[in-house]
Order: C-alpha cells, then structure tokens, then sequence
C-alpha cells in the first residue's frame, strides 16, 4: 500500500475501486496516467489478478509506450503479460489469430489511406461514376463513419432507400469492401468493425477473449466512437469489471466519429457504475485553471466538475490584439526571441497553437527569418513519401502477394516497360479467374496476346519469389538492401544527381534506420509485424523528447501534451470557433471548439498568451474579425490585455500580400458600417439541392456539394470547376439551377 501513498485521496479511491464499473472523469492534468498504473498494480499485488487478465487500452502508440513504461516500472515481474495497447493494436493482434474464420488470411495486409483512395477511384470507373459528382474523399469519408457507427453496406443500403446519391455512395461502400476481401486488406476502421464481427459470429472466440481479459481499462474514453464503445462493451459483458477514465470537457474529435455520448451516458448504460472525479491538477498554474473553468463553464452538455491545484497562482493571461496575421506572427517570433535571453530558456518549451494547419505558414516564415528552431506537426508524413510508399510496397508484395494495389504500384518502378495494354489483359485475366493481380502474373504465360510482355513480367514475378526465399534467411535490413540492390532503385536516384534525389535517398536510410529499429526492440522480427507497426504509426507519435525545437501545431494534435509556454493564435470569431460551427448555428457545434479551447488552454504550464489579428487573409481575401467569443468568457481579472498598438492603427500593413487591406480601411473610413442597414431576405425554399449543377456569376458552372439551412440564410458549398470548392450564403451567391437532359 505504499506506493498509494503517492495519490491524492480521490485517486486512491479510482485504484481501491476494482470490482464493477467504473467512470473516473479526470480533468486535465490531474493524473489519470498515475492512477491507470496503480490500479494495474494494486489488482496483481494486492488482489492476486494474474497480468494475463488485465487489458490497458488509449488511443495512440506514443500513449500506449508511456503507460507500458510506467508498467513495468511499477509492477516488474509480471508485467510483460498485461495487454497496454491502442484499440488497432489489440484488434490486430487478435485479427492475426483469428481472421481466417471471417474468410481472410491471417497475413492480410493494413491499407493507408493513399490505398484506400486507389480503391475507391477503381471502383468509381467501374461503376460509371461521375468523379466531380462523387470525390474519393467524401466517398471514404462517408465508408468510415459508417464503419464508426458499425453500420454494414446493407444496412447503409437501407438507410438510403429513395435517395438516388445516396443509394450510388451505398453501392460504393459495398464494391469497396468486396475489394478489400479481395485483396486480403483490412482499413483501419475494419481493423475494429472485423474484430466485433468475430466475436458476434464466434462464441468460442469471445468467450476467450471474455475470460482472459477480466478486468478492462479504457484511457481518453471520451474519444470512442460507437463501434468501440460496442467493442468494449462486448468484451467486458462476462465480468463487467470496465474501468473507462476521460473528460467530456476534452471530446474535441467528433469529426473523426468521437460519440460524447458514450461518456456522458456511462451511468445510463451501467446504471450501478461507481463514478470518481479526478479534479487537482497537477500541470498548470491556478491563473491557467481558474481561465479554463471560465471557459468550459459555459457548455452545457457535461458532467459538472471544477480544476483547482495547489500550484502557485502564476502570470495574467497576456492577450494581445494585432492589425493583422503578419503583425500576429512577428510579435510571437519575437516574444521567443526574447524570453530565449533568460537563464535556463529552451526552445522546446514553447508551442505555438492555432485551430487549422493553414495558419502555420506566416509563423514558419517568420521562424525561418528569425533563425529559430521548430518542427512542424501535421505536415506530411514520412509514410507518404512516395520513396519509402514505393519500398513498402515491395515489402507489402513480398509478404501478402493477394495485395493488388501493392503490386500495381511497383510493377513499373523502376520501369520495365510493361505498358497499360499488358496490364489490362493480367487484369482482365485475373477478374476472370478470380485471382490476385499476383498470381496472374505468375500465369502470365497463359494469358492470351501476352506477347513478348511475357519476357518483362517474368523477371519481376522470379524477383519476388526470390525475395520470399531469402526473408527465411536473412534480416529484414537485408531484405531492403536487396531490394535496393536488385531492382537499381537507389542506382537510378544516384544517376540523378539532384537535390531532390538526395532528398529521396536520405529518406530512405531513415526506412532502414527504421528497419534497423524495429528488429533489435522485436524479440521475433517478422515482415507482417513490421508492415503493421509501420501502418499504425501516428504523426504526433514520432515526437522525439529531445528535440530542442519550438512546436506549431493544430490544437488538436496538441491533445495530451504540456508545455510551460502555449501561445494560442489566431483567436477570432469566424478562425476560432470556426466559420463553419458559427454557420452551423447549434448549441453543439460551438461546444465542441468551446472544448478544444479548453484543451489549448490547459496544454500550458506556467504562461500563456492569446493573439488575434482584425485583419486575416483566408482564401485570397481579407476578413474582418471580431475578438473570439472565447476571449470575452475568460474572467476580466486574470487577463492582461494588450490592444491595437497605436502605431498599428494607421499604418499599411507590413505585409505585401495584405494590400486588400488599403482598400477594406478605406472603405472603413469613408463609411461606418451599420449591420442595421444590412438585410439578408432568406428565400423559403432553393430551387437547387446537393448534387445539382448551377452557375455563378463569377465562379462559372459548378456542383453543390452541401447545403447548410441557418438561422437568416442557407449556407451552400459549391465545387465549381474552374474556380474550386467556395462557400457562400445564398442570397449573396443567386445560383441558377442548370438544368440537365
């Protein structure tokens, strides 16, 4: 009992609590982590709980690494038995074992989304269908949240009755997910949709799963979605012994398919739930905290809870207004340069936050100007790199070689100059066959009109036959030099002789680096595990604790992480809370950024700073933007405010590219503007819908893809073909319906 005399009372109580379920609602800060660890190891200790019974779920690696950590620091012996994983990493492991009774292999491989959006684009030229009319993105967008809510093709069918796009996106999600059977792949949404599929239709295998997980712990359970929450649910059914920890007030992903729900309804689907509020902080100041209550107490829709600490109560709040978003970005460089004179300063204890990626680009000029060192979260991912997509590639072929769209993708790289005829005839073969795009090359020989393309296709095939034999006998870093060595990949780079190719080429020595990585921390190295280890990585995870850089990131990459010093950027009306929550007009959308403002707020540790800007381009055009509603539900006495400096006021801005702005004052100057004297007359009805074609105009012709009905007027988004994605109000744009034949 020791070692819970480490724990505050409420946090002993959340550890002694073992029996039942149980709702710990930790705020920010307070130390979930900590009673996490204690519990795990009060129930093996001091209750006699074997650690084979005991399984840790949270949603990231980099998460899921600090807890196994602080594990097996706690427990010792013993420890390496008890499953701490994310929910993709449980799934896969039991996929593994398992996916063949759902008619899979059991090295079926893990698509990206890159693979995913090749999918759907095949299926759309199968299907005939309109590529402006059905984007890949908004096609996957709608497959993944109906996999969120565990929803089936059949049953997305159903719901579409009558509805002639919506039966078409129907018909999609289907083919999709024939082809992913096909192709022996899972996504990640079916990384889960599969795993609650084999427990309902195995019994044998729940009831395993049932009987060796006993006692189940879920970290940030605010994030879970529908599909998740039934995945838990399902797997506690038996014992019920659930222990679910998070803070309604940090569910800040709704648009990854979070349901709220599933936390503030905890009591209603387990009525006899302990429920135990985690409310010290640990991390901030009482300025901080006392700024963040203001904030959050403005939401409705939670679960009553106040931070308080026994920190010291800290610096005011420093807000500061600009004239515009270059002013925004030069003071916050310069504020860094600054507080880097002071004893002990690193530049790692500063994080520059703001509500969309966009937003980065002014700090990062002014970074670079400044010589100050960051690192971007956000940008693209190294996964992504079309070098390292190429490589894995070969390994995904060289593993599973039912994966069409890994073998499609290096068929010709490097080139062998196999042309698209040739490959429509090994399509078309193994279509007819009902094999994989592999195994038809390996019987190219009886394709018919295959030609002399036999003699180009055969060495690739005997390649990767050879690859396989050799996986037996040598290390993976092997495999890839191979690879590298046998097909000129890295020789054609060399030959190029261009920043770019070197680029490339360092690139690659990360992969192998990686590689190298992975097989020395692996107790039994193995290409399977090694593709899904890759495949699970998450961007934020890559984050090196040395990295003595100042962070820009989106507030909601920021989630779980602290740091002393947090400017919060970009704190407008129409920026943060977005344009499109405003818009929407519900109590529910502004109270999810009311929560990510939350979030931001309490990332910081000893200072934070809030900027804003009058003036921001967005799109090519300067907006006028009022202080963030958010800034004015912060008590008056814990902030320090800094307005529109003088010299501001009547100087151009600094900017080039803000000169709209010339014009926007002027007009300012010549005529006040009186939002009385503005009248917007909403129409009863649009004589247009989604998925229509109308014309601007200026814009020309384009497709509606949503209609938003607000309190004074529609608000509709329009891919026009030329001019791209706008949005406008309707009585502003006065579309015109084309009518088609």
């Amino acid at each position: 009992m020791s070692s819970l005399e480490l724990l505050n009372k409420e946090q002993q109580e959340a550890v002694l609590c073992t029996e039942g379920p149980l709702l710990i609602l930790a705020g920010a800060g307070s130390g979930k982590t900590r009673v996490l660890t204690h519990r795990i190891a009060h129930l093996i200790e001091d209750c006699g709980v074997s650690p084979w019974n005991i399984l840790a779920i949270t949603f990231t690696n980099k998460a899921a690494g600090e807890m196994r950590e602080r594990v097996d620091k706690i427990v010792g012996f013993g420890s390496e038995s008890v499953w701490v994983s994310t929910f993709h990493s449980a799934c896969v492991r039991i996929l593994r074992r398992y996916i063949d009774r759902l008619g899979f292999s059991n090295n079926f491989t893990i698509y990206d989304t890159e693979d995913q959006k090749s999918v759907v684009k095949d299926v759309c030229r199968r299907l005939e269908l309109d590529p402006k009319m059905y984007k890949e993105r908004m096609l996957l967008n709608v497959i993944s949240h109906a996999k969120d809510e565990y929803l089936s093709p059949k049953e997305v069918e159903l719901q579409a009755r009558g509805d002639f796009r919506r039966e078409k996106i129907a018909q999609v999600y289907l083919e999709y997910q024939k082809e992913l059977q096909k192709n022996n792949a899972l996504d990640f949404d079916d990384l889960i949709v599969k795993t609650v599929d084999l427990f309902t239709v195995c019994p044998d295998v729940l009831e395993y799963y049932q009987n060796r997980f006993r006692y189940i712990m879920v970290d940030e359970y605010q994030d879970t979605n529908t599909v998740q929450f039934k995945l838990i649910s399902i797997l506690a059914g038996k014992y019920r012994n659930l222990c679910v920890v998070g803070d309604d007030d940090q569910s800040i992903y709704k648009f990854r398919g979070a349901n709220i729900e599933n936390i503030l309804s905890f009591e209603k689907t387990f009525p006899d739930a302990a429920v135990i509020r985690l409310e010290q902080n640990y991390r901030s100041t009482g300025t901080i905290l006392d700024a963040a209550n203001g904030v959050i107490s403005h939401n409705k829709g939670r679960k009553e809870k106040t931070l308080w600490t026994e920190n010291e109560k800290g610096d005011p709040i420093e807000f500061h207004q600009f004239n515009t978003a270059y002013d925004e970005a030069e003071f916050v460089a310069g504020d860094i340069r600054r507080k880097m004179q002071e004893p002990g300063a690193e530049y790692r204890d500063f994080a520059i936050l703001y509500r969309t990626n966009a937003q980065s680009r002014l700090f990062e000029e002014k970074f670079l100007m400044a010589n100050i060192p960051y690192r971007l979260i956000g940008g693209i991912n190294f996964y992504s790199r079309r070098e390292i997509k190429d490589l894995l590639a070969y390994l995904k072929t060289i593993d599973n070689g039912r994966d069409d769209l890994a073998v499609r993708r290096i068929i010709n790289v490097p080139k062998r100059g196999i042309g698209a005829a040739t490959l429509n005839k090994v399509d078309a073969f193994a279509q007819s066959r009902g094999i994989s795009f592999f195994e038809a090359l390996e019987e190219a020989s009886e394709i018919p009109g295959i030609g002399r393309a036999l003699l180009k296709i055969q060495p690739f095939v005997h390649l990767i036959h050879e690859m396989r034999l050799k996986l037996a006998d040598i290390s993976l870093k092997e495999l890839m030099e191979e690879i590298l060595d046998k097909t000129g990949y890295a020789r054609e780079l060399e030959m190029e002789d261009t920043e770019e190719a070197d680029a490339r080429l360092e690139n690659i020595d990360e992969l192998i680096t990686k590689i190298v990585t992975y097989e020395e921390g692996a107790e039994h190295p193995e290409l399977s595990e090694f593709l899904e280890e890759v495949a699970l990585v998450a961007d934020i995870d890559s984050l090196e604790e040395d990295d003595n850089r100042v962070l820009l990131m989106t507030l909601h990459s920021a989630k779980g992480l602290e740091f002393p010093r947090v400017y919060l950027a970009g704190m407008e009306d129409g920026i943060f809370p977005s344009y499109m929550s405003i818009a929407a007009n519900t109590e529910e959308e502004i109270e999810e950024e009311r929560r990510l403002c939350y979030v931001g707020i309490t990332r910081a540790m000893k200072e934070l700073t809030l900027t804003s800007a009058r003036f921001r381009m967005v799109r090519g055009e300067n907006h006028c933007n009022a202080v963030s509603r958010f800034i004015r539900e912060i008590p008056e006495n814990l902030m320090k405010r800094e307005g529109l400096p003088e010299r501001h006021k009547e100087q151009a801005p600094t900017d080039k590219r803000d000169q709209v702005y010339e014009k926007a004052k002027e007009a300012f100057r010549v005529k006040t503007f009186d939002p009385r004297q503005f009248k917007v007359v909403k129409a009863d009805k649009l004589d247009y819908g989604v998925g229509d074609r109308v014309s601007h105009i200026k814009f020309g012709q384009g497709t509606v893809l949503e209609i938003a009905e607000g309190g004074r007027d529609y608000e509709v988004k329009v891919d026009f073909d030329k001019a791209g994605v706008k949005r406008m109000f309707a009585s502003f744009a006065k579309l015109k319906k084309i009518e088609t034949l």
